[in-house]
């Protein structure tokens, strides 16, 4: 009788420890892009970028407007991953480039696929190539783009219900995941688009992070848990 209560223990303990074992695992895999505190790893144009608040803050005013989109760029590169942010954005429009290339490092210009924010009613959530093919998922849309460029389109989300679970100007929720050709975007628990890209000498399966402050009306838009999860080939 001792003896199964002493094998029993040694089983809970065995379990116990390989569970905090993966635990470990999964938070090593985690990466943080921004540490609350200053701009490390990241440039962009000191005018519209800064940090407050324990927050990335891009910024234009009456006496800061820009000419162009402009983008405050992370140095590192990813392959697969899962990114998660969160964000708030009053006025005007913004995203995140994920596997995108700087096109201008003077002015600080990025192209690339775009998980795209807005603080109008129909645009956040979409899948946006800056500098390429525009939009290339809207809203609730399931894309699959071949090798010549040719769509295929389903709906599996309303739109409107979307937006409805967006919060203007509060905190979201937002996460990307990039897996091969397959991208998925998320806010606040809602898969947002769901695309597959294949088409050649177009598609990006690695690249650089940016964040964008659009060109037009004065904006705010403010980002903050900014983390990378590596994805292995077996997720």
């Amino acid at each position: 009788m001792k003896l199964s209560w002493v094998y029993l223990f040694v089983c809970i303990t065995l379990l116990s420890c390989k569970s905090q074992n993966e635990t470990s695992q999964e938070k090593a895999k985690i990466i943080s892009l921004f540490n609350g505190e200053g701009l490390d790893k990241w440039r962009g144009d000191s005018r519209i970028w800064s940090v407050k608040d324990g927050c990335i803050l891009g910024q234009t005013t009456d006496e800061n407007q820009i000419e162009r989109n402009t983008f405050l760029i992370y140095e590192d590169s990813f392959l697969d991953f899962e990114l998660t942010f969160q964000y708030k954005i009053i006025g005007g429009n913004s995203g995140v480039q994920y596997r995108s290339k700087v096109i201008d490092e003077a002015l600080f210009v990025v192209g690339g696929y775009q998980a795209d924010m807005e603080a109008g009613l129909d645009h956040t959530g979409i899948l946006y190539e800056e500098k390429g093919r525009g939009v290339l998922a809207k809203r609730g849309k399931q894309v699959v783009i071949d090798k010549d460029g040719n769509k295929s389109e389903n709906q599996f989300a309303d739109s409107a219900f979307i937006q409805e679970n967006i919060k203007s100007e509060q905190w979201n929720d937002y996460k990307v995941i990039a897996k091969g050709n397959h991208l998925q975007h998320y806010i606040n628990g809602h898969k947002t688009i769901d695309v597959v890209d294949n088409e050649t000498g177009k598609n990006s399966d690695a690249g650089l992070f940016a964040l964008q402050v659009h060109k037009g009306p004065n904006m705010q838009v403010f980002y903050k848990d900014i983390n990378i999860r590596k994805l292995s080939k077996k997720e």
